[in-house]
């Protein structure tokens, strides 16, 4: 069944519709819908809009907001909760809507958590940073907001006008052709009468408080032991990096801009990519956003897009790989030519033959829920982690029932099974070591297989467990609460992919946006540094410079010798990296400057100030100075950050001008984790 797209106009009360669930989660049985308003009637409510109740958490705002701030603009909530992927869908429906209305229009995220790791406030604030989420958004715990609404599904909206009354909700997927059009005659009609405030909302987005990271929220890793490399999805900048395996950076593929175009390096372009896995010299991709798989040659460093439109496949269809359409690609596997896709959007696993060149469904009706049964015919739930068994058997992290299962996908008569965790319902999770249905996981996202073993990445309780499939026992390994720490007794936070390679097991610690390596011989942990990453970010001049840019006032100086004396303050307890590699890279257009000493400065381990010797030439020009600056706490050389900035320096230099000693300066805040 397709997802509903009726948007429900009410008079006096408000109504839902909840969507199949190929289009949303459902808490409970939703209420009957009612009849929608005439063709040709107002679209304006006339039952006021609920308050919002006082006390609770919000985001990405100076403050608390209520309906009289927001009187004057159409308002649309968005509940969601934020490991679902029906709410992950809708987002590019709601930014289309914040581009195309302005500050006529206010999207509030009503984050209404499943999980329980998900109603935490900083953790809401690590996935809004994520998603680039720019409108406000509360935390609705304890579901106050979600029962004023009558609520039951993830996602569903609701519009309440500018005079503050409500219009009506909808749930399910599809959100913008549904209520671009209401939008639309609101702000017509409220405009005719001067009932509309265009004046922007204040906001303070959490981005702007959180420093440059090296990594951005790594999603998956793949080790690959033929090579000593490590290939990991820096998801949060839409990248893929390959490294060996002491954290030398090798290869960085896509610009670090979303998009989805082919080409050599960085010159192509992915959009939150995940699931990776490496065929000889060929490195497969899971580009999740952009719903594709993607195929990089580690030989040549091209990138090209292998099975996938781009668009959003419903319903499931298989087809030729340059036709078919997937939904929210997770996580791969490979073996005997076959590339196996967990295909989280439609709650399915799809096998692609790269022989035929073809992708269909194998395990999964489409249906999300926990019933096993042959492999068609059973009902996943959001599938985000794959592994074959040396028997051939895939097993696979189920992540909203929060179980692992099974799919005997090697028979024609196959089935699925329940390894360890919830069968029930959608709702059994937890944090519980146990055997089978004892044992409790919370939306795990990451699996792999060693000796004769699963391990898993339970992602929301931060750890990683051992599930033995002959047994189904499952146990802890390492983790408790959420947090960093290296040692023979480590903290995570929020991991979300794994690889095992002999006895080193490679962690995506996720929201701690740091690569973990796991010696599983001693138990020690330590955090990887990434080297030579600095290399890869930008070329000199580049438009697409992401850095913060600052512009000097013109220098009037003398020709011959100068120098730059480059101050970097940072905070109490942090150092420049040792290990990691930062630079200064100097340029200018060839008119008035010359560098003696090379155009690239070496910073890695450095102490400030640098002063930097240069040579100036008679003619007016520009230096530009753009830093790359690793820098981390001095007693966690692992978690680092970044700064990239670019200084330009316009220059006047003439035969009798005064000699130059130019000061570039920049403060670093203290981070606030």
């Amino acid at each position: 069944m397709k997802p509903m797209r009726k948007f429900l106009l009410t008079a006096g009360v408000v109504a839902l519709i909840a969507a199949s669930c190929t289009s949303s989660d459902t808490l409970d049985d939703p209420p009957p819908s009612t009849v929608a308003a005439p063709t040709g009637a107002s679209a304006a409510g006339t039952t006021p809009a609920p308050e919002f109740p006082a006390g609770l958490d919000w985001l990405n705002v100076e403050r608390p907001l209520d309906l009289e701030t927001l009187q004057g603009k159409v308002v649309l909530l968005d509940f969601w909760t934020y490991g679902c992927i029906n709410c992950i869908h809708i987002i590019p429906d709601l930014k289309r809507l914040e581009a195309e209305f302005g500050d006529d229009l206010v999207v509030i995220g009503v984050h209404s958590a499943k999980f329980a790791n998900e109603g935490e406030t900083d953790n809401i604030r690590e996935i809004i940073q994520r998603y680039d989420l720019r409108h406000p958004v509360v935390n609705d715990v304890n579901f106050e907001v979600w029962d004023s609404w009558g609520a039951r599904a993830w996602p569903t909206v609701a519009l309440i006008d500018p005079a503050g009354n409500a219009v009506g909700v909808h749930a399910g997927e599809g959100v913008y052709e549904v209520v671009q059009p209401v939008i639309a005659n609101l702000i017509a009609e409220f405009s005719a009468t001067g009932g509309i405030d265009s004046t922007p909302l204040p906001v303070r987005l959490e981005q702007d408080q959180s420093p440059n990271t090296v990594l951005s929220y790594p999603g998956k890793i793949h080790a690959d032991p033929s090579s000593d490399r490590i290939f990991i999805a820096d998801t949060g900048h839409h990248q893929i990096i390959a490294a060996t395996d002491d954290g030398t950076v090798t290869a960085v593929f896509g610009s670090g801009v979303e998009g989805f175009d082919d080409g050599i390096g960085t010159e192509a372009s992915f959009s939150s990519p995940q699931g990776l896995v490496v065929d000889g010299n060929l490195l497969y991709v899971a580009d999740t956003n952009n719903h594709a798989i993607r195929q990089i040659d580690l030989g040549t460093g091209s990138v090209m897009t292998l099975a996938g439109t781009g668009d959003m496949g419903w319903p499931p269809t298989g087809g030729p790989l340059d036709e078919v359409e997937l939904n929210s690609p997770w996580a791969l596997e490979l073996a005997d030519n076959h590339l196996y896709v967990a295909n989280a959007g439609t709650h399915q696993v799809w096998t692609i033959d790269l022989a035929e060149s073809t992708a269909v469904p194998s395990v999964g009706s489409g249906a999300e829920g926990t019933s096993n049964g042959p492999l068609l015919e059973a009902a996943l739930a959001q599938p985000s982690g794959l592994v074959l068994s040396p028997d051939g058997v895939l097993y696979f992290a189920d992540s909203e029932s929060s179980s692992i299962r099974s799919a005997e996908i090697s028979s024609s008569v196959g089935e699925t099974d329940l390894v360890a965790g919830g069968v029930a319902n959608l709702f059994e999770f937890g944090d519980e070591d146990g055997i089978g249905t004892e044992a409790r996981f919370q939306h795990p996202l990451g699996i792999d297989w060693h000796e004769d073993r699963l391990l898993v990445a339970d992602t929301y309780n931060s750890k990683i467990k051992s599930v033995d499939p002959s047994t189904k026992e499952s146990s802890t390994l390492f983790g408790a609460e959420q947090g960093w720490r290296d040692g023979n007794d480590p903290l995570f936070s929020e991991p979300g992919g794994l690889s095992a390679d002999n006895d080193i097991l490679w962690v995506a610690d996720t929201n701690n946006h740091a690569i973990r390596r796991i010696d599983l011989t001693t138990g020690i942990a330590s955090t990887v540094v990434l080297s030579g990453l600095d290399s890869f970010l930008f070329i000199q001049g580049d438009e697409s410079f992401r850095g913060m840019v600052i512009t000097l006032a013109t220098v009037s100086a003398g020709e011959g010798s100068a120098d730059i004396l480059l101050d970097v303050v940072i905070p109490d307890g942090y150092k420049v990296n040792d290990e990691a590699t930062s630079s200064l890279l100097l340029a200018d257009d060839g008119i008035v400057a010359s560098f003696p000493d090379g155009e690239r400065v070496d910073l890695t381990g450095t102490t400030f100030p640098v002063v930097i010797p240069f040579d100036l030439h008679e003619g007016l020009g520009m230096v530009t100075a753009d830093l790359s600056l690793v820098w981390c706490r001095q007693d966690a050389e692992g978690l680092c950050l970044f700064e990239q900035t670019r200084f330009e320096i316009p220059l006047n230099v003439s035969a009798s001008g005064p000699s130059a000693s130019i000061r570039l300066s920049l403060e670093l805040e203290t981070p606030d984790f």
